[in-house]
């Protein structure tokens, strides 16, 4: 017997103690999501680019086995995922890597039994953690987070005729409605927004900056290069993102909490000042397009359909989906950090 729907659980919560911050419905709506099935593929909600074709992971191996080859071969070295998804892009990275020597230890940071079971079927040699701060740090880490940033809870600050509010979550009729908290939060908003317009709406994302900034310090301690692969803007901007999907299809965010995944576009700007901040090396912030061109997909592509002239036709339009500027090739974007002393990494302009 089911318990509870989220639903009903915000109900009663709201209805005893008050509207909830959009940061504990995220993170409590996305908790319930993952922790009980595969979102992923056709029959799920939504497809990631490891999905759409094998040779988005082979180029993210080749970059991290091109930079470790330019750092010197240090070893050994461990490949380090944070929601690895089905194991898709751990697989066909390792595999790229593997024809250049670069056999690391595989650590999968997953909480999600349902998908852990799926990665432990296509990585039968990978050690699974509960968070990064389980995976020992006595070796360089090369580091992949790929559609993992945007799904971490927001929080959002709105300002109304008095001031500054939290924006939080309130009972409706019919459901759920966005509404400004009572209390002021002025003092949590930066100086040069202070005076914004009315209804104006500012994001942060707490886990999204503590993630960068243990990687930061981890690479600034062990050594190694990390990407964090999402969509997201590398200017800072206003406004909410915050959106959901089901069944490959945008629905309203607040309709169904536990049952569609709740996502916001990841602010990489800020982030790639904090991992500055934090010692690490920001070799830049490319749009997925641009990265993967650079890389060689076009290439890629070219030399999987004369191997199988059959699916030529599909390589086409799994690249155009991973690069076009209406589809991932602009609104996803590559951030690559590195530690000191690493090399630049292959697919980032010239800073």
């Amino acid at each position: 017997m089911s318990g509870p729907s989220l639903t009903e659980i915000f109900r009663r919560l709201i209805a005893t103690s008050g509207p909830i911050s959009v940061q504990q419905f995220m993170g409590e709506s996305n908790a319930r999501y993952y922790a009980g099935k595969d979102p992923l593929g056709t029959a799920g909600d939504f497809v990631t680019a490891p999905e759409i074709s094998q040779m988005f992971g082979e180029l993210i191996g080749l970059w991290l086995a091109d930079i470790w080859m330019r750092a010197g071969k240090p070893g050994p070295v461990r490949y380090v995922e944070l929601g690895p998804g089905r194991g898709t892009l751990a697989r066909d990275a390792l595999r790229a890597m593997g024809r250049f020597g670069l056999s690391p230890e595989v650590h999968l940071v997953e909480s999600s039994p349902a998908l852990q079971a799926i990665q432990r079927a296509a990585l039968p040699q990978a050690r699974f953690h509960a968070d990064l701060g389980d995976i020992p740090t006595d070796a360089p880490i090369l580091l992949v987070a790929n559609e993992f940033l945007d799904a971490l809870p927001i929080r959002q600050l709105v300002r109304i005729e008095g001031g500054w509010r939290e924006m939080m979550v309130a009972a409706a009729e019919d459901g759920f409605a966005y509404a400004p908290g009572p209390l002021p939060m002025d003092a949590a908003v930066p100086q040069d927004w202070r005076e914004a317009e009315p209804g104006t709406v500012l994001e942060t994302c707490p886990g999204a900056a503590a993630v960068v900034d243990e990687v930061a310090g981890r690479l600034v301690a062990q050594g190694g290069a990390a990407l964090f692969i999402d969509y997201g803007h590398d200017r800072f901007r206003t406004g909410s993102t915050l959106q959901a999907v089901r069944q490959h299809r945008k629905v309203d965010a607040l309709a169904a909490p536990g049952e569609a995944d709740l996502t916001a576009h990841v602010d990489f700007a800020t982030l790639a000042q904090m991992a500055e901040a934090g010692g690490a090396k920001w070799l830049g912030t490319a749009p997925h397009g641009a990265f993967l061109r650079a890389l060689g997909i076009d290439q890629r592509a070219e030399a999987l359909a004369q191997v199988t002239p059959g699916k030529a036709e599909a390589l086409r339009q799994a690249k155009d989906r991973l690069t076009g500027d209406d589809q991932m090739g602009l609104l996803f974007k590559v951030m690559g950090l590195a530690a000191p002393g690493w090399p630049d990494g292959a697919g980032f302009p010239p800073r």
